[in-house]
């Protein structure tokens, strides 16, 4: 298990076309936290976490995890 907390957050900015600052002052903080979060330089407290699942529609689960995200890359929806 790892320390650190893993995210989609720019890739379901980029699907809904949201940029970091729009998405930043819907959640109420610095342009800059939302680049942090994306980079994994820094975890969102537990509020801030539901905030952004909230924002995205999806669940939380979506969006964090405690293991990495698989690639997209990585082969799926590719048949054998």
């Amino acid at each position: 298990m790892s320390d650190s907390v893993h995210n989609r957050i720019a890739l379901l900015r980029a699907e809904q076309g949201v940029s970091r600052r729009d998405l930043a002052a819907a959640l109420g903080v610095h342009y800059q936290t939302v680049g942090y979060l994306e980079r994994g330089e820094n975890s969102p407290s537990l509020d801030l976490a539901l905030r952004i699942a909230a924002f995205f529609g999806v669940p939380v689960e979506a969006v964090f995890s405690l293991d990495p995200f698989p690639r997209v890359s990585d082969g799926a929806g590719r048949s054998a």
